[in-house]
């Protein structure tokens, strides 16, 4: 056998793993010069939350990360994360928009497209495979990996067949939750070499403690390729070793050839950039054998802690993980990987927070009805009636979902030439509206600013100098990464208070306050106002919708609690909290 080849995974899938894909482009570029010596396979560095996050939190243009990173690694392949027809955002793309950003992506430096979908449905990877092979670049389609009653060896067989026939130069199992258990992973490898000729990569995370022994033994069983990360950015949600994985091979048929100490220093470098993101971190550090009944991926599970943590309702975690398998049968037993494992693990939350499916996000309604593409198994059929009456369809969609929609990269370029005020906007700029078009624009307004900087911050706070006796004591406070300037002063003292420098101002949230005349409609959960679903001062039934809101990435629609003429109490585009007013009906 010839020697086992190995991706890192520490620009991609590790730092979204481990601290809600926080690391900016700054901290990764000094490393890389390293990095390319090593002898990679290949180095995931895009795709996945990184686009999102790039421009939602960090102020980074993705596609100048992905220059730079070519740039600075020419020996080695970009590897990049592609979720099918939903590309990186959370809804399916027309054809003509999924051609234009493989071609684009390619353009500025990805060199190897590993290509899933959710669903494993062959016909959402239709026109990514398509577009991927005019580019010559190398193609390696997933397996979204999972532990059901509809998830099978035959079923992964049959899929890998399909795939390697439409095109794949390499086949991944792509292992989210750290499912793969070592023995299966030897059977399901044996399974794959009889039946396909191309390459198998093995992407396994360590969230339930497997995923080490998981790689020995695939590569035991004749995966070429396997998936790892430099030490200070592994286990917990992320994945194996590096450096572990290569001092097990030494010395076997399946030696590496990579050197040690090399890894080392890389090991070095980014034990101390880690220190930048601590306040990001998950607290799953260790081996959480929850995964294994609820199948949460590694790196859903940090966005979801800070997810119930802005709805003020961390302490339903374990409530949450275990509705979370409930809600997966109930929607067909689709794999957990965006962006199923954000629609289902948002219905729970919500289904914890406010009751069993008294609330449907639009994506659920959408994945109930087939407009993601078929599900694996039956789905709920009270369920699906419900989203269905919803949809205003007669039935669920049984085609390739894509087929509905018409091409529409030259009405998306129309509205970014509208909203960059030229008639010469670039390819990327569009995309990066194509696949956030509620983030891009405040994106493209704050870009000139530059990308955000993190730097350690101490243990413990320093202890505020002494006020004098009637003198007022100054701290400053960080609260949700923002910096707050409190002065604590003696009884009767006029002071003010604000934002330290550097740092925004919380956004107001109100444009109005509850008369006490009406009833109030609150927030179900904290979010953003996206638009409004009727006119002010309209009259609304009881259970009509008023408002969308997007929380945690999904769009949900907010009810009249009563029948009445609405008076609309936040703005659009103003963040809300939990159980916030945000109408009066009456």
């Amino acid at each position: 056998m010839a020697n086992i080849k190995l991706t890192d995974l520490a620009l991609r899938d590790a730092h979204q793993s481990l601290f809600a894909t926080r690391m900016v482009t700054a901290d990764m570029l000094p490393i890389c010069d390293k990095l390319d010596k090593v002898g990679y396979f290949a180095l995931e560095a895009w795709g996945g939350a990184t686009f999102d996050t790039a421009m939602r939190f960090l102020n980074e243009d993705p596609w100048d990360r992905l220059r730079k990173l070519k740039s600075a690694l020419p020996n080695t392949p970009i590897m990049m994360l592609l979720r099918g027809q939903n590309l990186l955002g959370y809804r399916h793309y027309a054809d003509d928009v999924v051609t234009k950003f493989v071609e684009a992506a390619a353009k500025n430096g990805v060199g190897i497209f590993r290509i899933f979908d959710a669903l494993n449905d062959p016909r959402n990877f239709k026109t990514a495979i398509e577009a991927a092979k005019k580019t010559g670049k190398h193609i390696q389609a997933a397996i979204s990996y999972a532990t059901t009653p509809f998830h099978t060896r035959e079923k992964y067989v049959e899929l890998a067949k399909e795939y390697e026939k439409i095109g794949a130069n390499s086949l991944a199992i792509k292992d989210m939750a750290g499912l793969l258990k070592p023995y299966e992973a030897y059977e399901l490898v044996k399974a794959l070499k009889k039946a396909i000729s191309i390459p198998i990569e093995i992407h396994s995370h360590s969230t339930t403690g497997m995923s080490v022994a998981a790689l020995a033994k695939a590569a035991e069983a004749g995966a070429e390729i396997l998936d790892t990360v430099i030490s200070p950015l592994a286990m917990g949600t992320s994945h194996s070793p590096t450096e572990t994985m290569v001092e097990i091979f030494k010395g076997t048929e399946y030696d590496t050839g990579l050197d040690t100490n090399l890894l080392l220093e890389i090991a070095a470098y980014f034990r101390e950039i880690k220190k930048n993101y601590k306040k990001f971190e998950s607290g799953f550090l260790g081996a959480d054998t929850r995964i294994l009944v609820s199948q949460v991926p590694g790196g859903m599970l940090s966005n979801m802690e800070g997810q119930l943590k802005e709805q003020g309702a961390l302490d339903k975690l374990d409530d949450v993980l275990k509705e979370i398998p409930l809600v997966q049968k109930d929607f067909g037993y689709p794999s957990l990987v965006t962006p199923t494992s954000q629609i289902v693990g948002i219905q729970a939350v919500l289904n914890v927070l406010q009751g069993r499916y008294v609330n449907l996000t639009a994506e659920s309604k959408d994945l109930l009805a087939g407009k993601y593409g078929a599900c694996p198994a039956p789905k709920n059929p009270a369920l699906v009636k419900k989203a269905l009456e919803a949809l205003k369809l007669e039935k669920e969609v049984t085609y390739r979902p894509a087929d509905d929609i018409p091409p529409e990269f030259e009405k998306l370029e129309a509205e970014v030439k509208k909203l960059l005020g030229t008639d010469t906007p670039s390819v990327e700029d569009v995309l990066s509206y194509a696949m956030f078009p509620k983030i891009a624009p405040d994106f493209f307004k704050k870009r000139s600013q530059g990308p955000v900087v993190f730097k350690p911050e101490p243990d413990a706070p320093s202890a505020p100098a002494p006020a004098g006796k009637n003198e007022a004591a100054k701290y400053v406070v960080n609260v949700n990464g923002a910096n707050y300037n409190v002065v604590v002063a003696p009884a009767g003292t006029v002071i003010t208070a604000g934002v330290a420098a550097g740092a925004a101002p919380a956004p107001e949230a109100a444009a109005g306050v509850p008369s006490g005349g009406g009833t109030v409609v609150p927030a179900p959960v904290a979010g953003t106002i996206i638009r409004y679903a009727v006119d002010e001062g309209g009259n609304v039934a009881a259970g009509e919708t008023v408002i969308i809101i997007e929380s945690m990435k999904m769009e949900l629609e907010i009810k009249a609690t009563a029948g009445g003429k609405v008076h609309f109490l936040v703005s659009a585009g103003a963040k809300v909290t939990a159980r916030q007013p945000v109408a009066e009906i009456g």
